[in-house]
Order: structure tokens, then sequence, then C-alpha cells
């Protein structure tokens, strides 16, 4: 006889349909399952409850042969169940900065954190290795931060870093230049033979930052 689902193995379930839609998108219930190893019955569950929470939305698509296909994703109600790296402390210091020196001042504290961060990356990530070794090592560090950061290959010298989440977004929401410093961080880290271009920002509405990289060589 099947053993009864256990409630932690239903929130590790639970748990788990939202961190496949965090990092792979939208995606149906037979997907989820398929990824999951359980059934699609048992997702559903799962997406209806998670539904009802205001966590997840729904939409169909035509598929070339039946019903159209149902696919979920995750609202931003569901951001609160992912690293925020005290949001509301980094916005009140952000602001507080910015009452008490200025935007220029701002600035210049985003310039130390932009040397402490290169500095701190640079002894975790070896020069001598090879693109794709650094940005894995890169995804590795950015994960532990919380960024639910991946790497894909797209060819030769050619990649696509991804981050998943944003930790920080609360505080990127108020400072926009966060984000420029994040961008100028991979560059200066990655060396000037490497471009670095993001084709997708989170503070933009998107699902995920996505940076396209891409190794040059290097003129004699």
């Amino acid at each position: 006889m099947a053993k009864a689902p256990t409630e932690s193995g239903e929130k590790n379930t639970r748990a788990s349909v939202m961190r496949l839609l965090k990092t792979e998108g939208p995606m149906t219930s037979a997907q989820l399952a398929d990824h999951l190893g359980v059934t699609a019955m048992a997702v559903r569950q799962h997406l209806y409850d998670m539904q009802e929470e205001k966590l997840v939305t729904v939409e169909e698509r035509p598929v070339p042969i039946g019903r159209p296909a149902k696919y979920w994703q995750l609202t931003s109600e569901a951001n609160r169940f992912f690293p925020d790296s005290y949001a509301d402390l980094n916005v009140s210091l952000l602001g507080a900065l910015g009452e008490a020196f200025g935007s220029d001042g701002v600035e210049r504290v985003l310039e130390i954190r932009l040397t402490r961060q290169l500095a701190a990356y640079r002894a975790q990530i070896a020069p001598s290795a090879t693109l794709k070794q650094r940005l894995q090592q890169l995804a590795r560090i950015r994960s532990e931060e919380g960024y639910m950061a991946e790497l894909k290959t797209e060819g030769k010298g050619r990649y696509l870093f991804l981050e998943n989440h944003c930790p920080i977004r609360a505080a990127a929401m108020e400072c926009k230049s966060l984000c420029a410093v994040e961008l100028n961080l991979f560059r200066k880290l990655l060396g000037a033979n490497v471009e670095v271009r993001r084709e997708e920002h989170i503070i933009a509405g998107e699902r995920r930052c996505a940076y396209r990289v891409q190794e040059h060589a290097v003129k004699k």
C-alpha cells in the first residue's frame, strides 16, 4: 500500500514547484510533474492552492492538436518566499544616505560597495581560469547571495548568465544606480576582452535578469 504524503513532503513539493517556476518560467502541470517525478494531479492541487493565495496565475496557450495548454507562472506575491537581503533595511538606509549626503553621497557609497565586491569576488575566482570557469564560479557566488544564478553555454566563447531572483530588488527599485553598479561589477570582473550586455531586467518587469556574455580575441 502506498504511503500517504507527509506534511513535510507536501511542503517540499510545493517549494520545488515554486523554484521551478522561478528558474524556468511558465510551465504546464505535466512539465512540472515530469521534472519532480510526481503525478500531474498532485502538482495541480498545489497550483490550485497557490492560485487561491494569489501566488500563481495561469494562461492558456494554443497547441497544434486538442485543447489549449495551461501554463502556470509566479506572481509578484511569490517573491516573499525568496531571499530579500533585508529589503526594508536597505531601502531605509539608501533613503537616509540620500537625505544626509545627497545623490553624490549615495553614488560614492555605491562605488565603495563595488570596490569591495570586486575584491571579494576576485579572491574566489582564479584569474587564470577560462571564461566559462570564471562564470561558473560567479554563478556559485551569486547563488549563495540569493540570486539563483545559472550559466548556459550558447557557443564557443558565448554564454548566457542568468539571475532568476533579485534579493536586492526593493533597494534597486529605490535606487536605480544599484543595477548599473551590478553590470559594471561583472564587466570589471570578467575583463576588457569580455563583452557583457544585460538583455532582461527584473526591475523592468521581466522574470529574470539575463546577461549576454561574449569573449573577444585579445588584440596584439
